[in-house]
């Protein structure tokens, strides 16, 4: 199987040209893991990226089952381990096969000959890094907890007002009897009760026309509403997980830091005993 298109999706290699995503997708070496098997361990030491071919896999802080703490699901067409390239630092989580996965790997001194025949890609290559490097950033200096409801108020057009102002007003009391009392008043008024040239006498054709018009543009607008709805429900969930995940991570980093604290604390009351 030709690993170019794969390379081509890949933002990291989205500078490089066909040749140089020909000439890398023949450097790469394809490796199957069965699924529950670990590709690495946090605190490994790492020298190789990997990009799925297909499979699933799960990038996570190890721990008991109440303590592990997944970060992310990483599926065909994604890649993991990038850091390894360009440092000598132990892997920062663990990463395991969640399925029968097949994964195309780039060693490190793989892309350094690489990189020494192609010295230009470096360039691409570092400029995807640093853009990714800069949304991180961004991301990390920024508030995970944030009020959903309001940035979508702030965002809304004239339209998408007028639509959630319909499917409020259609799912309310005050609709339906509105709807009533204009349906009797019609057929008072244009039975000649009232008129004695009713404008829409009986069987009320205008009055059902006009019903079958109302009908009409109220389905659309409450789709409308009720898909924004739906959008605004999953980035209320995206809060969520990004709320509770930096919580947790929080929480580990403490939890860590106790239990080196509580294990100094013993071990200088100890050398305290010897001494004494």
């Amino acid at each position: 199987m030709d690993p170019t298109p794969l390379l081509r999706s890949i933002p990291l290699f989205e500078g490089l040209s066909e040749e140089d995503l020909a000439a890398l997708g023949g450097a790469l070496e394809r490796r199957p893991f069965a699924a529950g098997t670990m590709i690495f361990a946090q605190g490994d030491s790492g020298s190789s990226m990997y990009i799925v071919e297909t499979g699933d896999i799960n990038i996570h802080l190890p721990g008991d089952a109440s303590r592990r703490i997944s970060l992310k699901d990483i599926a065909r067409g994604e890649y993991f381990g990038e850091l390894a390239l360009f440092d000598e630092m132990p892997r920062s989580a663990s990463a395991l096969a969640t399925t029968d996965t097949v994964l195309l790997e780039l060693p490190r001194d793989t892309l350094e000959d690489y990189l020494a025949r192609r010295p230009r890609v470096a360039l691409a290559i570092l400029r995807t890094m640093s853009e990714r490097l800069r949304e991180t950033n961004t991301m990390l200096s920024a508030r995970a907890a944030k009020n959903v409801d309001e940035e979508f108020e702030r965002n809304l057009s004239w339209s998408d007002r007028l639509a959630d102002s319909v499917a409020a007003l259609n799912g309310s009391w005050k609709f339906i009897v509105f709807l009533l009392l204009l349906t009797g008043a019609w057929c008072v008024i244009n039975t000649g009760l009232v008129l004695r040239a009713p404008l829409d006498p009986y069987p009320f054709q205008l009055f059902n026309l006009a019903l079958a018009i109302l009908v009409g543009l109220q389905g659309p607008l409450i789709v409308m509403s009720q898909n924004r709805q739906s959008i605004k429900d999953r980035a209320r969930a995206d809060t969520d997980f990004k709320v509770n995940l930096k919580n947790e991570v929080n929480i580990e980093t403490l939890l860590r830091e106790l239990a080196e604290f509580r294990a100094e604390a013993k071990h200088n009351g100890v050398r305290l005993q010897d001494q004494a």
